[in-house]
């Protein structure tokens, strides 16, 4: 990604000190809104994991009895899986043992031919920039990492950990949703028309076997699977009560746990999605740079970001059970602070995520996102666009919030959003 980061520092002047109002007397403590923050995210991780058991178990089915029915229901069961999961996001750029464990589980875009078989017409067969660009792991026992020659004999965690980012290229993606994805799916050979992947049921019969090696395909997809439970596991062990996530953010003391929070809010609405997820997408009309590319269900998990960056301000998050996980906001205590600060937060995030309703709603109702993005398809821009409007003046109000509160954050930046002259270039 093409990604810089730029600096918003809050002025510490003794003028602004003096015109800053005091605390309200209710004011909710940082620490307290600290541990409500971390109480979320063990409960959103906990629901990730809940869903990638539910879809492992989808995935066992389908290869004991592959057919329409099962491959329709392991799809149903990743689409499933991924709400929970994006309602998590908030807790990026800000926490770095997210950051260091995120491309695990939801790296992208990746370079399927490392994985499987790809529509060369397409695809090509080639790629400068990836030796592995075609190596095709189902098909082939053995690979050439640079120096080193890889038995891929048996397909197994250990084997898919080889992988991932093989050769220090970002694109060689082997675990994760998205691996997933492309072997539920397939490629989505549609470009900006209707249209998703349409891999076969057969591709995982080992006795009526289409494009061949259907038992290696077989353990490929069990091996991600088991993998991305292995990983929430892990989060959710790091935002338990002595967990290292919780220990981190303690570490850093009020102020800097709540450079934390504000830190994921501004880098998640900003360079993140509306940057590299949806602007650049929309600036280069190119399906390949949409997040759920395979499954075409990407404006659901652009709208359950929004979702989960509005939770983490509000402090309130409901689970998959109906529990409701709550207590002291960052919204209650910037009010506390600043009232108007903390009412533009709260007034961007109820636009954006009326222009992010939009966008899934027209999505739901059969347009997917590949094709909003397209050349001709003016109307389907704005709705995009729209969106990215409203993440961006969700950006500015965070960043007033900042100013407020007395603290600097770093947020992350992106090419298309702030030098689109040089995107595709």
């Amino acid at each position: 990604m093409n990604i810089r980061k730029f600096l918003l520092a809050a002025s510490a002047t003794l003028a602004i000190a003096a015109a800053a109002p005091a605390f309200a007397a209710d004011a909710p403590t940082a620490e307290a809104v600290l541990k409500t923050y971390a109480d979320i995210a063990e409960a959103k991780y906990a629901d990730a994991l809940s869903g990638a058991v539910a879809l492992d178990k989808a995935i066992d089915a389908l290869i004991a009895t592959p057919n329409d029915t099962t491959l329709a229901a392991a799809r149903a069961a990743w689409k499933a899986s991924r709400p929970a999961y994006m309602e998590t996001e908030g807790y990026r750029f800000g926490n770095a043992i997210v950051d260091d464990w995120e491309g695990r589980v939801n790296a992208w875009p990746l370079d399927e031919g490392l994985i499987d078989y790809v529509d060369t017409k397409s695809y090509g067969n080639s790629s400068d920039a990836n030796p592995l660009y075609t190596a095709n792991v189902i098909a082939n026992k053995e690979l050439q990492i640079g120096p080193d020659k890889v038995d891929a004999t048996v397909i197994n965690a250990e084997l898919l950990h080889k992988l991932q980012e093989a050769g220090d290229v970002e694109a060689n993606v082997a675990t994760g949703y998205h691996a997933i994805e492309f072997l539920l799916w397939g490629q989505d050979l549609n470009g900006t028309g209707p249209g998703a992947g349409n891999r076969p049921a057969t591709d995982y019969d080992t006795k009526n076997c289409t494009n061949g090696n259907c038992d290696r395909r077989a353990a490929f997809l069990k091996a991600a699977s088991t993998l991305l439970i292995s990983d929430l596991t892990e989060m959710v062990g790091d935002w338990k009560a002595d967990g290292e996530a919780r220990k981190q953010l303690a570490e850093k003391g009020p102020d800097g746990g709540l450079v934390t929070i504000l830190t994921g809010l501004g880098s998640l609405s900003y360079g993140e999605l509306a940057g590299e997820r949806m602007k650049l997408g929309l600036l280069l009309h190119d399906p390949e740079e949409e997040h759920d590319c395979f499954s075409d269900n990407t404006a659901n998990s652009h709208y359950y970001d929004q979702a989960g960056m509005v939770s983490i301000w509000q402090a309130k998050y409901t689970r998959a059970d109906g529990t409701v996980i709550e207590g002291p906001s960052l919204e209650a205590y910037a009010a506390a602070k600043d009232p108007a600060a903390a009412k533009r937060v709260t007034d961007a995030l109820a636009n954006t995520t009326a222009k992010m309703q939009v966008l899934k709603d027209t999505s739901d109702a059969g347009e997917a996102y590949d094709q909003m993005i397209g050349p001709d398809n003016p109307k389907g821009n704005q709705i995009v666009q729209d969106a990215i409007d409203g993440l961006v003046v969700q950006t500015r109000a965070v960043e007033g919030v900042v100013t407020a509160l007395g603290l600097k954050i770093e947020v992350e930046g992106s090419d298309s959003l702030d030098n689109p002259d040089a995107v595709g270039k």
